[in-house]
C-alpha cells in the first residue's frame, strides 16, 4: 500500500488542498522530516462538511445490522496495516516501538472490535407508556484529536460516530497525522460512500475553529487541552452544537499506609513515564503517608533502573522523546518551575540538549506541596510529584483539590481502598492493579470533560432521542 500523504480525503477522493501549503511532520528522535501532509483551510473544511452533510441522510437510513457489517470489513482490512501502524507510531510520535505495538495499535484494534460488539446492542427505538423513544444520529460530527495517541483518539470519535449513523470530518493533531490516512483508507477500500468520512489535515487555530463554527456541524468531539477545549466550545455553542470534551487531567495516586510499596510502582511508573508522561490520565501526582517518604524515595529509585530512555526503534527501551520542540521546552520549563519552588528533585532534572532528538530524563520532585505550580498544572511529560499525607482525611482533600477529575487510583487493602476511590472526584479510578476497562465509560469531571467515550456508552454519545406520541385514537 502506498498513500499519499500531500492529499486530503473529501467525498470519497484523495484531493489536493486549496491551500497548496503543507505542515512538514517531524520524527522526534531523530529531528527529520520524514513526510508533510496539507496545510488545510477554510475552504477546505467547508467542502468536507458539504460532503458529509450530503451523505448525511443516506447513511442513517443504512439499516443498523448493515453498517456494522460494513464496520467490520473495513476492521478486516485496517488489521492488515498492522506493521505500517507501528512504525508510523514510532517515526511521528517517538512511541518505543514495544509501547506502539501493544499501546498504540493492538489496543487501538481491541478498541474497535468493542465498539462494533456494543453496537448490536444498541436499542434504536424502545416503547414507553404513551409514546416510542427512537435513537437517531446527531449529523455531521467534527472530531477535533491531539498528538499524544494519534490513532487512539481518533478510534474513539470515528468508528461510534459512523456506526450510530453520522457522518465524519476529522481533523487529526498536524503534528502525528499520518495513521489517521491509514484508517481512511480503510474506509476507502472497504466501499463506504462518499462523505461518509472526510480528513482534512491542518492547524488547529485555523481549521480546528473553522469546524466547531461550520454551521453544518451538529456536534464537535475533541481531545485536548482544557484551554482550547473552552475556546472550541464558546465558538460550537455560538450555534449551539453537541459538545462532547475529553480534556486535561492532574491525576492523584493515594497509597495507603503499607509495610510494602513495591506492587504499586509499575501501575505508577507505567502511567507517568510510559509515553513520555504525554497522556491526560497520568497519575503525576504521588500521594504517600510523610512518615515513609524516606522508605518510599529509594523504591522509586530503585525501580526506575528498569526505564530505558532512548532509541524508540530498540525493543529494550521503555521510554523515547517527547513529541516535538514545544513539548520539550515546556516540561524543561516546569522542572525550572519545581527546582525554584523548592520542592526536592529525587531524579532527572532540566533537559538541556535538545539537538539529537527531545529526550527527557524521567524526573521524579518529592517533598511537593500541592499549591506548587507542579503539582496544580498538567506538565504533560515524565514528571512526577510526591507528595506527603499526614491522615488519611488529608490524602483525600489533597486528592480533591484540583480543577481536574479525569483520573485516580488507591493502592491498598481492596475495600478500604474502593472505600477511598468513592470520595475522589474523578470519573475514573483504579484500584491497586486493576486493568483498563475498555467496554465501560470513560471521562471526567470538572475541568476535565464533557461526555464520555468507550463501549454502549460511547456510542450512545453519538445519537439523540426523539419522541413519538404515538397512542392516538385513530
Amino acid at each position: 500500500m502506498s498513500l499519499n500523504f500531500e492529499k486530503l480525503y473529501i467525498d470519497g477522493q484523495w484531493i489536493a488542498s486549496d491551500s497548496n501549503r503543507f505542515i512538514e511532520v517531524e520524527n522526534p528522535a531523530t529531528l527529520e522530516h520524514f513526510a508533510k501532509v496539507p496545510d488545510g483551510n477554510e475552504k477546505d473544511i467547508d467542502r468536507a462538511v458539504h460532503a458529509a452533510r450530503a451523505a448525511q441522510d443516506s447513511w442513517a437510513k443504512i439499516p443498523l445490522s448493515c453498517r456494522i457489517e460494513m464496520m467490520q470489513k473495513m476492521f478486516d482490512i485496517f488489521k492488515t496495516y498492522q506493521n505500517r501502524i507501528i512504525d508510523l507510531e514510532v517515526k511521528e510520535l517517538g512511541a518505543p516501538i514495544s509501547f506502539a505495538t501493544q499501546t498504540h495499535c493492538l489496543l487501538q484494534f481491541d478498541r474497535i472490535a468493542s465498539y462494533i460488539d456494543a453496537a448490536h446492542r444498541v436499542v434504536e427505538s424502545e416503547p414507553y407508556k404513551r409514546s416510542t423513544v427512537y435513537r437517531e444520529p446527531l449529523g455531521v460530527v467534527a472530531c477535533i484529536t491531539p498528538w499524544n495517541y494519534p490513532l487512539g483518539q481518533v478510534v474513539q470519535k470515528v468508528i461510534p460516530a459512523i456506526l450510530m449513523g453520522n457522518t465524519v470530518v476529522l481533523k487529526p493533531s498536524q503534528h502525528t497525522p499520518l495513521t489517521s490516512y491509514l484508517l481512511v483508507e480503510a474506509f476507502d477500500q472497504a466501499g463506504f460512500p462518499k462523505g461518509v468520512i472526510n480528513l482534512v489535515t491542518g492547524r488547529g487555530s485555523a481549521i480546528g475553529d473553522a469546524l466547531a463554527s461550520h454551521p453544518l456541524v451538529d456536534m464537535v468531539s475533541f481531545t485536548g487541552s482544557t484551554h482550547v477545549g473552552i475556546k472550541l466550545s464558546q465558538r460550537a455553542l455560538e450555534s449551539v452544537k453537541h459538545i462532547s470534551l475529553e480534556l486535561g487531567g492532574k491525576s492523584p495516586f493515594i497509597w495507603l499506609k503499607s509495610d510494602d510499596y513495591s506492587a504499586a510502582i509499575p501501575k505508577l511508573f507505567s502511567s507517568i513515564f510510559l509515553n513520555s508522561g504525554q497522556t491526560c490520565t497520568s497519575l503525576s501526582r504521588l500521594l504517600v503517608p510523610k512518615e515513609d517518604l524516606e522508605k518510599i524515595e529509594s523504591l522509586l529509585l530503585q525501580h526506575l533502573k528498569k526505564y530505558t530512555v532512548g532509541d524508540p526503534t530498540r525493543t529494550d527501551v521503555q521510554i523515547g522523546p517527547v513529541s516535538s520542540l514545544a513539548q520539550f521546552k515546556k516540561i524543561a520549563s516546569y522542572i525550572k518551575d519545581g527546582i525554584e519552588e523548592g520542592a526536592k528533585l529525587l531524579t532527572g532534572g532540566v533537559p538541556e540538549d535538545a539537538s539529537h532528538g527531545y529526550f527527557i530524563e524521567p524526573t521524579i520532585f518529592t517533598h511537593v506541596t500541592n499549591n506548587m505550580k507542579i503539582a496544580r498544572e498538567e506538565i504533560f511529560g515524565p514528571v512526577l510529584c510526591v507528595i506527603g499525607y499526614s491522615t488519611l482525611q488529608e490524602a483525600i482533600n489533597i486528592a480533591r483539590d484540583t480543577p481536574y477529575g479525569l483520573n485516580a487510583a488507591v493502592f491498598g487493602p481492596k475495600e478500604e481502598a474502593i472505600a477511598v476511590a468513592r470520595q475522589i472526584k474523578s470519573g475514573n479510578v483504579y484500584i491497586n492493579d486493576a486493568p483498563r476497562d475498555i467496554t465501560a465509560p470513560f471521562g471526567g469531571y470538572k475541568q476535565s470533560g464533557i461526555g464520555r467515550e468507550g463501549g454502549l456508552v460511547g456510542l450512545l454519545e453519538f445519537t439523540q432521542y426523539k419522541t413519538i406520541y404515538d397512542h392516538s385514537t385513530f
